[in-house]
């Protein structure tokens, strides 16, 4: 009944691989939620590095807040959600949705006015420059680092730290970290397991959100490995689901007594 609020959804998958079809239980488990869902691809891999996955996303973002209406959806709400180097793309639109930037297609973003009304971030890598404590974390897995390292090198080249230090979307929590926004950011839901060798980042992410006195709703799952919600049929997997459900339905709901416009000036 009327105008549905709208979700983008980006999938992870080490900067390298999978697809927004692999995702698709991700993005039907929002949409039967009652959310008009828009499911995306971007390029990847070695041969699409920084800044064409975030180009290509925020090309998306824009497309959908103009237009969603045709589908039935309110561009005044509007959701990201992603997990892992999906989580870093969405954390990194935000960023450009609130910070005035030098990059052109970021300023695009802010210029856009997107209605963004909350970022869901399932175990983020949202700090590439962290790699190398990565790698020499003595209970970590070698498969594990190297797959660390894989999808670090996959969005910025080989040498990490001079590219995060040369491209700073590629890090947005640094940004966040780094100091206030030139206008607010949306609330954060950020999702991970404790057996996540990310889990660092989404607890990183909590503690700068509340320094800004943004809202981040942290979900840890005691026991559970990065992915785990895409298992829906394990118990933490569907409380991780329930709670960021309630999350989007307490930032997605209409404003009442507001017409669209309205609400777009609001957010």
């Amino acid at each position: 009944r009327g105008p549905m609020p709208v979700v983008m959804y980006v999938h992870g998958g080490g900067f390298r691989m999978l697809s927004k079809e692999t995702h698709r239980v991700m993005a039907i488990a929002i949409a039967r939620a009652g959310y008009l869902l828009f499911n995306i691809n971007y390029r990847m891999g070695t041969h699409h590095p920084y800044p064409e996955p975030l180009e290509d996303a925020s090309r998306a973002l824009l497309w959908v807040q103009d237009n969603c209406a045709r589908y039935g959806g309110d561009p005044g709400r509007i959701a990201l959600a992603g997990e892992s180097a999906g989580g870093n793309l969405v954390t990194a639109l935000a960023v450009a949705s609130s910070w005035r930037r030098p990059e052109p297609f970021a300023r695009r973003v802010f210029d856009a006015h997107v209605a963004l009304r909350a970022v869901i971030a399932t175990y983020g890598f949202l700090d590439l420059g962290h790699t190398d404590e990565y790698l020499k974390h003595p209970r970590m897995s070698r498969w594990t680092k190297l797959l660390l390292l894989d999808a670090a090198r996959s969005y910025v080249g080989y040498d990490v730290l001079s590219a995060v230090q040369a491209f700073p979307l590629t890090s947005p929590l640094c940004i966040i970290e780094g100091g206030a926004p030139d206008r607010p950011l949306p609330p954060f839901f950020a999702s991970v397991g404790t057996r996540d060798p990310l889990l660092r980042c989404s607890k990183r992410l909590k503690v700068a959100l509340d320094r800004l006195g943004t809202e981040c709703e942290l979900h840890v799952s005691p026991g559970e490995i990065h992915g785990y919600d895409a298992l829906v049929w394990r118990p933490e997997a569907r409380a991780k689901w329930v709670a960021a459900h309630a999350f989007l339905d307490r930032h997605m709901a209409p404003v009442h007594g507001e017409d669209e416009e309205d609400v777009r000036a609001a957010v």
